[in-house]
């Protein structure tokens, strides 16, 4: 018999994917896609995830796309988010469907209406069960598939009775997932001190520790009216210039240094992070700011004798990562 040729295997095609920010959390994901041309504009989208069909927003269209290809790689967004100290994870989420059309925002606009009716409705629930919790937020997935509800809580709370009675009432299947103070200003905040939406609305995906050090280090009031964000937690903003500010700092000497200046010797007093100055107290009592490259080191700071810190405790950090839901021990669906 005619000895048959071995077929190669045939390689997979190149995927396409674009970058997509989607549902109640503003999450960021890449999604498989065919099309040849994106266009330039603002676009929303239907996406496939494995919650069902979702309406997001189209990101990054005006200059990364190449007949459907998005120029960047995962490497060089990776590489964009550590750059700006930004913990990111963008995976492969799920595929694109379509372009939003008109009918797919009015019934987005449908069902946001219906969404506000069944929070309501849950939080008659809670109210009636006496639960300890706070119903947040309620979000209808485009698809109908089911109904999350975002909930806070001290504690851990047995919401299986109050799930049950949730999914009798709208016949759908119902996802309860757990919040914290960032994740709540995430969804319900509006405009800062600043005058600019909350970051965590706008931009921020992940959201990092922020203390007290970094407030005490750019010596800002430590007021917690005017050092706190809309969450009640301290400023995110505060993290932004912590780095500079870092830097800066290890360019400038120690208190009680002894420097020389052009004016004569003397000891630094304070100093300016921002400007680079060193307040110095001369010899003779009198007190200069000199610039930091003016100055000559001649001692390193007295040694002052050491005292037992047991009664100073650290500054403690603030938790931010509340935004990584706890949905894998306290979660409950129900079809």
């Amino acid at each position: 018999m005619p000895k048959t040729k071995a077929t190669k295997p045939k390689q997979a095609k190149h995927k396409k994917y674009m970058l997509v920010r989607y549902d109640r959390m503003n999450t960021l994901g890449w999604f498989e896609h065919h099309e040849n041309y994106i266009p330039k504009v603002p676009s929303r989208v239907v996406v496939k995830t494995d919650r069902g069909l979702e309406l997001g927003q189209l990101v990054g269209q005006l200059c990364p796309y190449r007949a459907g290809h998005f120029r960047l790689s995962q490497e060089q967004i990776k590489k964009y988010f550590d750059d700006s100290d930004v913990d990111s994870s963008i995976k492969p989420t799920g595929r694109f469907i379509r372009y939003a059309t008109p009918d797919d925002m009015s019934e987005e606009r449908h069902l946001q209406k219906i969404a506000e009716e069944e929070l309501k409705s849950c939080r008659r629930f809670v109210k009636e069960m006496d639960l300890p919790m706070k119903i947040v937020d309620a979000e209808h997935i485009f698809g109908g598939e089911r109904i999350i509800f975002y909930f806070m809580s001290d504690g851990r709370v047995d919401f299986r009775e109050l799930v049950k009675k949730v999914a009798h009432e709208h016949q759908t299947r119902i996802e309860m997932r757990q919040i914290g103070s960032r994740d709540e200003a995430r969804l319900l905040g509006d405009i800062e001190s600043c005058g600019q939406e909350c970051c965590c609305i706008r931009f921020l995906k992940a959201l990092k520790p922020v203390n007290m050090r970094m407030a005490k280090m750019q010596k800002a009031t430590l007021d917690p009216s005017k050092i706190s964000g809309y969450c009640g937690r301290l400023k995110c903003c505060l993290r932004y210039e912590d780095k500079t500010y870092t830097e800066l700092k290890k360019r400038l000497p120690k208190k009680r240094t002894t420097v020389k200046t052009q004016h004569g010797q003397g000891k630094v007093v304070d100093t300016q992070i921002l400007t680079q100055l060193v307040v110095v107290e001369l010899d003779n009592g009198t007190k200069i700011a000199v610039s930091v490259e003016e100055l000559e080191i001649v001692s390193p700071p007295e040694t002052t004798p050491t005292r037992e810190q047991d009664s100073s405790p650290k500054d403690a950090e603030q938790d931010s990562n509340e935004s990584e839901n706890k949905v894998d021990d306290n979660q409950a669906q129900q079809p």
